[in-house]
């Protein structure tokens, strides 16, 4: 793995464990938000690896789409519920109307998102190791 698609990776390890932090914190909408990056900076990481630009979305499955066209195994990312984990990097970040996001997720919506995250940087990992 180069140096550049390994920076990515890393990064999604340092968001995956900002997720845990402050889910363990009872900040749940910032963990789901983290957990969500986690998983969009390790495929962009994989993307990289296969010699491509991932492109400027927080839409995972584009980047499913893309990793497929590049010709990646997809049937174990596909089933994991990445469409929800997509959606809460906007809903846990921003507002929705009067509603602040602290009023929208609980525990069970944080461990959902860092279980998807998790997911996804071990396939991440495993179809990085050498055969």
């Amino acid at each position: 793995m180069n140096a550049r698609p390994q920076a990515w990776l890393q990064q999604a390890k340092d968001d995956f464990g900002v997720a845990r932090l402050t889910r363990d914190n009872s900040y749940y909408p910032q963990a789901c938000y983290f957990a969500s990056q986690a998983a969009e900076k390790a495929l962009k990481g994989l993307i990289l690896e296969l010699g491509a630009e991932p492109p400027h979305t927080h839409v995972l499955g584009e980047l499913l789409k893309l990793l497929g066209q590049l010709g990646c195994e997809l049937e174990a990312l596909e089933a994991l519920p990445l469409r929800s984990l997509s959606r809460l990097s906007v809903t846990s970040h921003y507002p929705l109307e009067a509603t602040p996001p602290a009023e929208l997720f609980d525990r069970a919506d944080a461990d959902q998102a860092i279980g998807t995250a998790e997911a996804v940087l071990n396939l991440v990992e495993a179809l990085d190791q050498p055969l």
